[in-house]
């Protein structure tokens, strides 16, 4: 019979967790640099579309943070309840109680980053979260259940165990350590910490403990963001959650290797580099707005609505991009047109240079013509 696994929180060095600094440097430094750079790129871009970026990576981010999770929310729905919490225009769609609260806590994040973290501050987390949640003894309050929390996989008669949390009577005492480590570790705190080697440990540190019943992936992810926004003193938009779902099964290996010792570099190493590219992806967001914007400065006289219609959904889809290009039946569908209007419409596209056209027939399919050296004023 194997012996039984002991978990980092059995240790006892823990909870401090250490590592090789040296190794972290580099992508520390890189991830300063980056920060300047995304900073100085959301300077041109005027107030209608910075509040459009925010929305988008707001958004996108609440949306694959509860992806993580197996919960697969509406993006429209999504977008038009945080655009309600920005105190923007919006539409009057029913938006249902899990989009609302992830809606909210992504909201509260964004405008509160700065403030210390306390026990009021994870319950309202917790609470917006859970919103409509009937299935669970303590919302908006750390778990009491005596029974192990575990995180297991498998079948039922023989379940693999990922992880077990500390028992629910010692969170009390382990919650105001993380508390204490959390504020401490901020910049201006006693012993800060920089900011990708802070915004790492914060996330182990907190899943490792576990507190909640549910949520703790995402509060864990959004301790992360609110790590790197208090580094860079305003709202960080680095799509954390994006990258982390392209490649889950990464995120959940280095977690499990990182949960049984508390020399975590390799979990630190992996969750900076995660960082940085969310850094590169909330970029190419930013120049593809700047390029929508060149985009309809060129052509927009030239669309008909429907042309308008679809050149917007393209741009939104971007840039990943429609899956094998933009097809006639993508158009007809976008637009519910005719198919002769649609081929009317994508030829005469096609003619100014708006859109790209590759194949013949049914393999036909259409690109947005993203040169930017075509857009210069």
């Amino acid at each position: 019979m194997p012996p039984k696994k002991r978990w980092n929180w059995e240790q006892a060095d823990w909870p401090n967790f250490s590592h090789v600094a040296a190794k972290l440097e580099p992508l520390e430094h890189q991830f300063l640099h980056q920060a300047g750079v995304l900073t100085g790129a959301i300077k041109h871009i005027g107030t209608e579309d910075r509040n459009a970026l925010t929305v988008q990576l707001v958004s996108n981010e609440a949306l694959k943070t509860s992806e993580i999770e197996g919960e697969i929310l509406n993006r429209e729905s999504l977008q038009s309840s945080i655009r309600r919490n920005f105190g923007l225009a919006s539409d009057d769609r029913k938006i249902s109680p899990a989009e609302q609260g992830i809606a909210e806590m992504m909201a509260d994040l964004y405008h509160h980053f700065a403030a210390p973290l306390t026990d009021e501050s994870l319950f309202g987390w917790h609470r917006m979260l859970m919103m409509g949640r009937r299935d669970m003894k303590a919302i908006g309050a750390y778990r009491t259940d005596e029974t192990a929390m575990q995180v297991v996989s498998g079948a039922i008669h023989a379940p693999k165990v990922h992880f077990e949390a500390p028992p629910s009577k010692t969170l009390p005492k382990e919650m105001k350590r993380f508390l204490a480590w959390f504020n401490e570790t901020a910049p201006g705190g006693k012993t800060p910490l920089a900011p990708l080697t802070r915004a790492g440990i914060a996330h182990l540190y907190f899943v490792s403990i576990h507190p909640f019943e549910d949520g703790n992936g995402r509060i864990g992810r959004a301790l992360s963001e609110k790590a790197l926004s208090q580094a860079l003193q305003q709202p960080t938009l680095i799509a954390l959650s994006q990258v982390i779902n392209n490649r889950r099964k990464a995120y959940y290996d280095w977690l499990e290797k990182s949960n049984q010792q508390n020399e975590i570099t390799g979990w630190l190493s992996y969750f900076a580099g995660t960082i940085l590219e969310g850094q590169v992806f909330t970029q190419k967001m930013i120049d593809l707005l700047i390029t929508k914007a060149k985009f309809f400065g060129r052509f927009k006289a030239q669309l008909n609505p429907r042309q308008e219609k679809v050149i917007s959904r393209m741009f939104r889809e971007e840039p990943a991009g429609f899956k094998g290009g933009l097809s006639a039946e993508n158009y007809i569908h976008i637009t519910k047109t005719s198919r002769a209007t649609a081929t009317r419409d994508l030829q005469e596209l096609v003619q100014i240079n708006a859109l790209t056209r590759t194949g013949n027939l049914k393999s036909t399919r259409y690109y947005l013509n993203l040169d930017l050296a075509q857009y210069k004023a």
